[in-house]
């Protein structure tokens, strides 16, 4: 399974799972909410780590910012190049 897939299915359960969803948001104010986001999510099935998620978030910013202007510096800005996980819990955060 992609990891587009795993953030994917995260992404429902935490829309169909308060629980899920408020244990997902209390990662924020944790010491380490990248490591404790992916530690939560494999403590529920989904096989996802923090490298995966940062580069996950790179490589899609990384390859739009190719698509256009040959990817030089005069590229425009682009919505989405927020992290995948500060992008989530905006998402969940507009549901409380």
């Amino acid at each position: 399974m992609s990891t587009a897939d795993i953030l994917e299915n995260i992404r429902h359960k935490a829309l169909t799972n308060q629980a899920f969803r408020n244990a997902i948001l209390k990662t924020k104010s944790s010491k380490e909410p990248i490591s404790d986001f992916c530690r939560l999510c494999r403590e529920n099935g989904f096989e996802l780590y923090e490298m995966e998620l940062i580069t996950f978030g790179e490589a899609e910013y990384a390859a739009m910012k190719r698509s256009t202007n040959g990817g030089g510096e005069n590229s425009p800005m682009m919505e989405g190049q927020d992290d995948i996980y500060e992008m989530l819990l905006l998402e969940l955060e507009a549901l409380k």
